[in-house]
C-alpha cells in the first residue's frame, strides 16, 4: 500500500535534486515559498493541479512521484 508519507519523501527528493531555489519553483508555480517549504518539511501536499505542474517544472515523472513505479 501507498502511503502519503512515501509521496511526500519523493517530492522532497525532487525538489531537492532539481537544484531550483523554493523561490524559483514557487515562482514558476505562480504560489508562496512558503507553499514549498511545506512540502518540503511533510506538512502539506500540493493540490493536484500544483503537483502536476510541479512534476512537469522538475522534469520528474508523476507516476514515479505516486509510487507507480
Amino acid at each position: 500500500m501507498i502511503t502519503l508519507k512515501q509521496i511526500q519523501e519523493r517530492i522532497v527528493e525532487a525538489i531537492k535534486h532539481s537544484g531550483m531555489t523554493q523561490t524559483a519553483i514557487a515562482n514558476a508555480l505562480n504560489i508562496k515559498p512558503t507553499q514549498i517549504c511545506s512540502y518540503l518539511k511533510g506538512r502539506k501536499m500540493p493540490a493536484l493541479d500544483t503537483l502536476a505542474n510541479l512534476c512537469k517544472l522538475l522534469d520528474v515523472d508523476t507516476n514515479y512521484i505516486l509510487c507507480q513505479n
